[in-house]
């Protein structure tokens, strides 16, 4: 079935069902079809039509699931941007992707048409629906690039179709499913997992607007969740809460942890307490979220991340794309109908990513003998921070904004909490004077919280290699020897 028609589809046939819920509201199937109708008919009185872009800007809550499907339901697309970004990112986002109007429920001077949530379910419904189509773009997600600009990652409706009936089989969902979302739905991963594929067979979804690990499984027993998806760091923090926080988790069949590696130790501690097995995947948003897991009925493997979705093909290639033998590592590449269009607006990066249908990951990673896939490195330099990707680009070209800076390197250090932190070393040219917290003020101005360096260190000049680039890997040698003797 096709997403746009959705909504529809499920208040014809059993209205009252439970649909989607967030914090403050519970709709039914056939109050979620009036609310799509309704913020429809608001996008389409302010231009919108097939093949616009809706750039959506919202915490997580049910107007932001309805506006997808508005949005669909029309032929547009949506582009979600993460409410935690700073003006100037904001605007880079809605621009690249050429958005008609921006929906949030934030104050600011954010120009063009900007609608709120109260606006859109004020409107009138209208019946206008275009033609469906799986080659319509359906999502722009914007992932941070390594050039310091993030990219548009184009998604039409067959990616999304595709990866929707993989997670439904992979996880045998059926109409019984009520997943809880915890993950921000500005990812795939939110979108997809918990809350299209559940929606398609007949389940529902209730979306936590803010984790708190306190109040977690008071909201898993309320809402009898059968399933959710999470990062590493949430599981860390559950595992953390003491022996007499009441946990009824008897609903759960599973739970899903992606977006960064979790220690065979987390897996295990968290599963012999509260009793619910978690299985590892592995994706990227250029793959439209997932593209292996360790399986849910047969064998996991702690420390791989398991096995291909189905329908998806993986090799492990060497620098011409050609496959290595077997047991050895190399670059992952994927293969399917889940992979990307291709990035907004760059044929020539787009061209370098997706070479004779294969997605180049960019990560490290060898096939064990019965084809689990273990990751050995990650892509480039980036840093997972509590499942946010960072990569170092994007805080380097804001400090060089600074004049007084020569050299700036930003690299991980571990963190018990969030796994992985951003940490800056810099050099000043010579004469000039800095301090660390003059740099942290102006990377606070052009950066999202979660980017900023907790840490700052002005030195005299940064180490190189022997061709003379930057030895991040020296840096990040030293962080872990300041923490073994810490």
């Amino acid at each position: 079935m096709h997403l746009s028609e959705l909504p529809d589809f499920r208040s014809r046939h059993n209205p009252d069902a439970p649909c989607v819920a967030d914090d403050d509201a519970a709709l039914t199937n056939a109050q979620f079809a009036d609310a799509v109708r309704r913020t429809a008919g608001a996008f389409h009185a302010h231009g919108v039509s097939a093949g616009d872009v809706v750039a959506v800007m919202l915490p997580n809550n049910v107007s932001l699931v309805v506006s997808l499907f508005a949005a669909w339901r029309l032929g547009a697309a949506v582009t979600p941007i993460n409410p935690s970004l700073v003006g100037a990112e904001i605007a880079y986002q809605s621009s690249d992707a050429a958005a008609r109007l921006l929906i949030t429920d934030q104050e600011g001077d954010f120009g063009g048409t900007v609608l709120t949530p109260s606006e859109l379910t004020a409107a009138e419904p209208t019946d206008i629906a275009a033609a469906p189509s799986d080659d319509a773009l359906a999502l722009l997600i914007y992932t941070s690039g390594t050039t310091g600009r993030p990219k548009g990652v184009m998604l039409d409706h067959s990616n999304l179709n595709a990866m929707c009936a993989m997670v439904i089989e992979a996880f045998s969902l059926t109409a019984t499913d009520r997943s809880l979302l915890v993950l921000p739905l500005f990812h795939v991963n939110g979108i997809v997992v918990s809350t299209l594929s559940p929606l398609l067979v007949g389940g529902s979804a209730t979306i936590v607007g803010r984790f708190s690990p306190k109040t977690f499984f008071d909201r898993v027993e309320r809402c009898k969740a059968t399933y959710f998806s999470a990062v590493p760091t949430i599981y860390t923090m559950l595992a953390a809460l003491p022996a007499d926080v009441p946990s009824d988790t008897s609903a759960v069949r599973f739970a899903v942890c992606g977006a960064a590696p979790a220690s065979v130790e987390l897996l295990e501690k968290f599963e012999s307490r509260y009793g619910i097995t978690i299985v590892e995947g592995y994706g990227l948003s250029e793959g439209t979220c997932a593209s292996t897991i360790n399986p849910l009925e047969g064998p996991r493997k702690a420390g791989t991340v398991g096995l291909p979705l189905p329908g998806q093909t993986i090799r492990i290639a060497d620098a011409d794309g050609a496959p290595v033998p077997a047991g050895e590592a190399g670059e992952v590449l994927i293969q399917g109908p889940n992979v990307m269009r291709g990035y907004l607006n760059r044929p020539d990066e787009t061209a370098k990513t997706i070479v004779d249908g294969w997605l180049h990951t960019g990560d490290v990673g060898r096939l064990d003998p019965d084809g689990y896939l273990m990751l050995v490195d990650r892509a480039k330099n980036m840093i997972i921070r509590g499942g946010e990707n960072i990569y170092p680009k994007e805080i380097e070209s804001v400090v060089y904004q600074l004049p007084e800076i020569a050299e700036a390197a930003v690299v991980g250090r571990s963190s018990a909490v969030y796994g992985e932190e951003p940490v800056l070393f810099v050099a000043l040219h010579s004469g000039a004077t800095l301090t660390a917290e003059e740099i942290f003020a102006h990377t606070r101005q052009h950066l999202s919280k979660y980017k900023l360096p907790v840490d700052i260190t002005v030195v005299d000049e940064l180490p190189k290699n022997a061709v003379g680039k930057l030895d991040k890997p020296s840096l990040r040698r030293s962080l872990a020897a300041s923490a073994v003797s810490a």
